[in-house]
């Protein structure tokens, strides 16, 4: 089978989402990049996760191109193709309609950096991106969500190297990351942090941002350069 090792990572990531509870029938989707080639393998579109096999994954050209495939690609490709051609560092991007994280994105919100377990993965609050504008809505759809997700990670300054996951303002998450299987961690990363800040602010609508102290001490010890922290 041609391409297979990017069907087969493909294929193990998107069966992870089930597992992990991100997805409810055929929402979401992963993708798995080889940048020698230029390419990556996404989830086919509306085909039941127990129907999935590694031959289903559809090839794709970073233009968005379908290179080999029986089926329909996912229709977030177009999203997928814009982040890889644009992010080079990254080979491995997930999106669901996960409960929480969604939550946080129809109220187009950032999710606070409440605690530990969020300072762990990040140190700021998980940015929401504005809603998109009508004149993008009208013109591609999917791959004008690759530039709201771009957007606003440069109108903040933020480097998709070391924030690895958003909330599309009205939409949902995305996340992403070397590997499929890492874009996979950051999305259940990302849908427990938001029901912790959710539940967080319901017994505190008052609750304070965790203090700067230790947030750096969180991420430095599981990422900096003599981090220790590994559980």
């Amino acid at each position: 089978m041609r391409y297979e090792h990017i069907r087969q990572e493909a294929y193990e990531a998107n069966m992870q989402l089930p597992r992990l509870g991100l997805v409810l029938f055929t929402f979401g989707n992963v993708s798995a990049a080889d940048r020698s080639q230029g390419l990556f393998a996404i989830k086919p579109s509306g085909v039941p996760y127990d129907q999935l096999s590694p031959a289903s994954m559809v090839i794709i050209d970073f233009d968005g191109k379908t290179v080999e495939g029986d089926l329909r690609p996912s229709s977030d490709t177009q999203t997928h193709a814009v982040l890889y051609k644009h992010w080079t560092a990254i080979n491995g991007i997930v999106h669901t309609h996960s409960v929480y994280a969604t939550a946080w994105a129809q109220a187009q919100r950032d999710i606070p950096i409440y605690g530990t377990t969020h300072a762990d993965h990040n140190t700021v609050d998980i940015p929401c991106a504005p809603p998109m504008e009508d004149s993008m809505i009208e013109g591609d759809y999917e791959y004008q969500t690759g530039f709201q997700i771009m957007n606003c990670f440069a109108e903040r300054k933020l480097d998709y190297r070391e924030v690895e996951m958003i909330l599309v303002g009205n939409h949902a998450p995305f996340t992403w990351g070397k590997t499929a299987a890492k874009a996979v961690y950051n999305s259940a990363v990302l849908e427990t942090v938001a029901q912790m800040a959710m539940h967080t602010e319901q017994i505190n609508p008052n609750a304070p941002r965790l203090k700067e102290a230790l947030i750096k001490k969180h991420w430095e010890r599981k990422h900096g350069p003599d981090a220790y922290y590994g559980q």
